[in-house]
């Protein structure tokens, strides 16, 4: 049956596994405090303090707190990197020292890095901006050029850890988290490597871009009540809500984890891409593409509808959204869509846009773990196009053998991708 390209079986030799989680999100400056509010139903939303929001139709986002990367940097060096750097390069540390990592006596050449981010460092490029337009030239910092690149942040983590094996940047909108462990399971896969560091990252709720998703119509308005502002699946959603962070986790062959007698938390088990080819800024209503992606990733994984316990929905809670992931879950499982666990943690951390991708797939790594689903919060009243049960407003206990992420960028990108509960 032809896949599109995106089939992939090896037996044994080509399984890959997840050997460590790390995050910086809203919700927390690590994965088990992030995950811990996931599962409680705490809510990010709250006032935008990065600017002053005043002039703004939407004024409150999903904001990591209390962040100095002096704690986990350089000063001087900080100052010279985007907020995104800082993030990725936080997550990833937790990440190896979760995995019990030690690079010291590794071949580095068989390690690599996979660091996606939609925006890269957009702060510091909109500072630099207002910089010359305020002082000219020579206001300008000599190292932006290459602070702001998207592939700085990979760049800098392999600096900082001494990594020479493939060191790349995924870049795919708001599917980026995805296509980034997708990419990075194919490298382990093809035999390139034996370890990958894997995720993506974002800092973009800059004022231009907060005006740009205002001006879209894409953003929730509820200046009044930001907590409950963001509502996926619900009958009164009215739009997104931006949030930031980096989610990462270190990806090894079967082989060599076992070889250093790490402990394995789940297995990446199959990915699917696909295109809407509909419009750059709208998914397609009919869901086709979407389904697609679900249907790759899962026969690659060797699974059908009935054998999806949970899934992380992409969930934006705009309008468009929301009814045709509904439409493309129903197309990809079948009747299966109305016994399988959806949410969306995004009601919870906003849209991490480069790391929405990989916080929706810890979040089913975390499921796998605890046997817990998180729920998807703020869900009020059931909209007849979204009729699947979206785990409302309390996390669920429930046996997750497998799980799908899904993250579909502008574009029409979309990304689906299998984790499984490790099974030797």
């Amino acid at each position: 049956m032809n896949n599109n390209g995106n089939s992939h079986h090896n037996g044994d030799a080509s399984r890959v596994v997840i050997t460590g989680m790390g995050a910086i999100t809203p919700l927390g400056h690590s994965w088990p405090e992030t995950w811990q509010n996931l599962l409680a139903g705490v809510s990010a939303g709250r006032r935008v303090t990065h600017f002053d929001p005043t002039d703004y139709p939407t004024q409150f986002a999903c904001s990591v707190t209390d962040f100095n990367p002096a704690q986990y940097m350089d000063a001087k060096e900080a100052k010279r990197l985007g907020t995104v750097t800082q993030y990725a390069w936080v997550a990833t540390q937790e990440a190896v020292a979760d995995a019990g990592l030690d690079l010291g006596p590794m071949d580095k050449d068989r390690v690599g890095i996979e660091m996606g981010s939609a925006f890269g460092a957009l702060d510091l490029l909109e500072q630099q901006v207002l910089a010359l337009d305020k002082g000219g030239p020579r206001r300008i910092k000599p190292t932006v050029g290459p602070s702001v690149l998207i592939s700085t942040t990979p760049c800098y983590i392999a600096i900082n850890l001494g990594i020479t094996g493939p060191v790349d940047s995924r870049m795919s909108a708001c599917a980026t988290g995805i296509t980034s462990i997708g990419e990075a399971m194919r490298r382990l896969q093809r035999g390139e490597v034996d370890v990958m560091i894997a995720g993506g990252a974002d800092a973009f709720q800059t004022p231009l871009m907060m005006a740009s998703f205002s001006r879209l119509g894409a953003m929730s308005t509820r200046n009044d009540d930001p907590a409950t502002a963001c509502r996926p699946f619900c009958a009164t959603r009215d739009g997104l809500i931006l949030g930031e962070g980096a989610t990462v986790m270190v990806l090894e062959t079967l082989e060599h984890a076992q070889a250093r007698g790490a402990r394995i938390l789940a297995e990446v088990a199959g990915l699917g891409l696909s295109s809407d080819a509909y419009n750059m800024a709208a998914p397609d209503p009919s869901g086709v593409g979407a389904a697609k992606a679900m249907r790759y990733a899962m026969r690659e994984a060797g699974i059908d509808g009935s054998q999806v316990d949970f899934i992380a929905a992409h969930g934006t809670a705009t309008k468009l959204n929301d009814p045709s992931e509904t439409a493309a879950i129903k197309q990809a499982l079948g009747e299966a869509a109305y016994d399988t666990r959806i949410s969306s943690v995004k009601s919870m951390v906003g849209h991490m846009m480069g790391a929405a991708g990989s916080i929706s797939a810890a979040a089913i790594v975390g499921a796998i773990q605890d046997g817990l689903v998180p729920p998807t919060i703020n869900y009020m009243e059931s909209d007849p196009e979204c009729d699947l049960n979206y785990v409302p407003n309390r996390a669920e206990p429930r046996l997750v053998n497998a799980g799908m992420c899904n993250a579909f960028g502008f574009g029409g990108q979309n990304a689906s991708m299998v984790i499984r509960r490790f099974d030797p």
